[in-house]
């Protein structure tokens, strides 16, 4: 990867590192609406119908999710870019999994990987990472596994954050349309089987956009 390509690595764990116990108070399911739950239950059931191998939740945070997953009967590890967030989900959900790694550079063997979720997590891969890190989900899905990506959409665009929570930070956003997340996977040799925008619900302000592809 280009420099600053790389440079995203430190500054996204420096800054989740600052606020991981704030963001796991704040966001306590990580799933704010029963259409982004239903979507993790539609991801789990093609994960079963694909046979038996791990989820790998990438981005995994605090471990709501990846807690939920496994709820649904799915064998699943998470994995985070930052260790302070690791740290917190070991001690919220001890019988599962996690440590800390990046998107872009799994640590996992090729085709192993029964299906890949990444909710929230891209939107912090800039364009320039972005084909290396769906390149990394084609080489270690299996044929028929399936990805599900969410991430705030709308206007197409940047923002750079310094203060989050009370923590000083330094944390970019990459807001993209789903056609172009879709785009990005489909060059990436993975099909695409469906993409849906929820509007903004409560106190959100973007729209949340979901991808669903599948490895051919």
């Amino acid at each position: 990867m280009t420099d600053t390509a790389a440079d995203f690595l430190h500054t996204t764990r420096s800054s989740y590192d600052a606020i991981a116990e704030d963001y796991a108070e704040r966001f306590p399911s990580g799933l704010a609406h029963p259409l982004d739950r239903s979507l993790i239950s539609a991801f789990a059931e093609l994960v079963k119908d694909n046979g038996p191998a791990p989820v790998a939740d990438l981005g995994s945070g605090p471990g709501h999710v990846t807690a939920l997953l496994d709820g649904l009967g799915v064998p699943v590890f998470g994995v985070d870019l930052s260790p302070a967030m690791v740290t917190l989900a070991r001690g919220a959900h001890p019988h599962l999994r996690f440590h800390v790694g990046s998107m872009t550079a799994l640590d996992l063997p090729d085709t192993t990987l029964g299906g890949i979720l990444a909710l929230y997590s891209t939107i912090h891969v800039p364009d320039d990472a972005l084909p290396r890190a769906f390149a990394e989900f084609h080489r270690t899905l299996r044929p028929g596994a399936p990805v599900l990506l969410a991430f705030q959409t709308g206007d197409a665009g940047h923002m750079h954050l310094t203060e989050r929570f009370g923590h000083e930070i330094d944390l970019d956003y990459h807001f993209r349309a789903p056609a172009t997340v879709a785009a990005a996977l489909t060059a990436a040799g993975l099909g695409l089987v469906a993409s849906v925008v929820r509007e903004p619900q409560g106190t959100e302000s973007r729209a949340r956009g979901f991808v669903l592809a599948r490895k051919g």
